[in-house]
């Protein structure tokens, strides 16, 4: 893709989710094949009030390149002085404007997919934004915001004449939240209608998703979101069957687990022991699911509360991993 001038050699992207993919989790995904990542959403008016764990949020990794800070606002004069302090203090390629959360508390303030039905003011943020910074802008919105307002191929066409460099859309209205199947066909008229780069996104858990949703839209590009929480493997298996090599198996658990504990291990250095053990708590589990007494070690992994607590379960994990190696290989004599 080309993205504003700026060269994406990719067709995997990993999607921003907030409280997911902070920088642990994202270089996590890199080594996997991850080619474009995003932050966790930002709010511009945080950003504008110099919130610490806000500008803690921008912070890229070593080599995370080509990477997006997103920003959610829905006051252009904000969301242009946060792009302007982004463009201060970040190296990343793009800001990306979040006009497809579907959360409550952010739809309630006007942010988010309430802009899609702003559309006159989702380009004013558009045009602001594009203005005040000095690298490309790119947008994330949906389907619509519900069945009677399904209007994402109009708004990325406005949305691309007051600037935006490209467009990601996930293919549900944000009525739908993330249930029900995913529309891809409203991707495939959204690229049609515009002339920067798409991305796909909605409902790619396996390799052949990732191929199919490809195919079907003509997209440039697809976005792995819920699909690769626990299974950054996701993007090898997805990164062989777009290059038609056979797709790799899944990992044993003990890999799993090892890799996951890395994770937190990164997140203490980055964000402290207490933040990354309250993101173990959800990320383990997604890592152990549909392992043998799953359930079982997600409720000892909910208490953890230090490094220790977490080597403490993970050891457990492993052992609980190996006998069962030793009794399959002993059934099968």
């Amino acid at each position: 893709m080309d993205i504003g001038g700026v060269k994406v050699n990719t067709r995997l992207v990993l999607g921003p989710m907030a409280g997911v993919t902070d920088l642990a989790f994202r270089e996590v995904c890199r080594a996997h094949g991850a080619g474009l990542t995003y932050t966790e959403m930002i709010s511009s008016k945080a950003l504008m009030f110099q919130d610490k764990k806000t500008l803690k949020l921008m912070e890229l990794g070593e080599g995370e390149r080509p990477a997006a800070v997103q920003l959610f606002g829905s006051d252009p004069v904000c969301m242009a002085e946060a792009a302007a302090k982004v463009c201060e203090v970040s190296d990343c390629d793009f800001i990306d404007i979040n006009m497809g959360c579907p959360v409550g508390k952010v739809v309630r303030s006007g942010d988010g997919s309430a802009l899609m039905r702003a559309p006159d003011l989702a380009a004013k943020i558009v045009e602001a934004v594009h203005r005040a910074a000095d690298r490309p802008v790119t947008v994330k919105l949906r389907k619509g915001f519900d069945a009677g307002s399904v209007n994402a191929v109009e708004l990325a066409v406005l949305l691309e004449s007051a600037g935006a460099a490209m467009i990601a859309v996930h293919g549900r209205t944000r009525a739908q939240m993330y249930s029900g199947r995913a529309d891809w066909d409203i991707i495939g008229e959204v690229k049609a209608a515009v002339s920067v780069p798409v991305v796909a996104n909605g409902d790619v858990f396996t390799a052949e998703d990732c191929v199919h949703i490809l195919k079907v839209t003509g997209a440039d590009a697809a976005m792995l979101a819920r699909g690769a929480m626990g299974d950054p493997w996701l993007f090898d298996r997805c990164r062989a069957a777009l290059e038609g090599r056979d797709i790799p198996a899944m990992p044993p658990y003990s890999r799993r687990v090892k890799t996951a504990v890395g994770q937190f291990e990164r997140a203490a250095q980055i964000e402290g022991e207490k933040s990354a053990c309250l993101q173990a708590r959800k990320h383990f589990a997604w890592y152990l699911k549909g392992m043998p007494r799953a359930s079982f070690f997600k409720e000892k992994v909910m208490s953890v509360c230090t490094l220790a607590d977490i080597y403490d379960v993970s050891r457990g994990i492993l052992d609980f991993l190996r006998d069962e190696e030793r009794r399959e290989a002993h059934d099968s004599r």
